[in-house]
């Protein structure tokens, strides 16, 4: 919704999962990088970045151990649906928030999401599969991670 936001800047889609944030950023025109370690998550997004003519690169590093390059943009979404990794990854998107980085993370309502510092960005209402959830929508919101 923000083409401006992500253009000419160096993204980052964390735990991208089917690299859906990292596409689109990238074809709004974001250097982006599509981070995730899962095996399967690291073909599907070079799969679907070709679907999409869309270049970005992609990583399977685990950030969260490793170091990070420095990036203007992180796009964190739905990675607070297990306790431990929702602490894991608050610890390390604030870290680049504290590093300069505009941190966004979305999330449809989990239980382990952060419940002080962030800031309410947008509300969206998006399709899903009756396989995953337990509606055909699904109401998340975009917060920005302060840090």
């Amino acid at each position: 919704d923000h083409p401006e936001i992500v253009a000419g800047r160096a993204v980052l889609d964390f735990a991208a999962g089917c690299g859906v944030a990292g596409i689109c950023a990238a074809s709004r025109g974001g250097k982006v990088i599509a981070n995730d370690i899962d095996p399967f998550a690291i073909i599907a997004i070079d799969v679907n970045a070709k679907l999409n003519n869309v270049a970005l690169s992609v990583s399977g590093t685990d950030f969260l151990t490793a170091p990070t390059a420095p990036v203007e943009i992180v796009l964190a979404g739905d990675v607070c649906y297990e306790q431990a990794m929702a602490r894991a990854a608050e610890h390390w998107l604030r870290a680049r928030a504290r590093e300069g980085a505009l941190v966004l993370l979305s999330d449809p309502g989990r239980a382990y999401r952060p419940r002080v510092g962030l800031e309410f960005r947008a509300e969206y209402e998006v399709p899903t599969l009756l396989e995953l959830e337990d509606r055909e929508m699904r109401g998340t919101t975009i917060w920005r991670v302060l840090p």
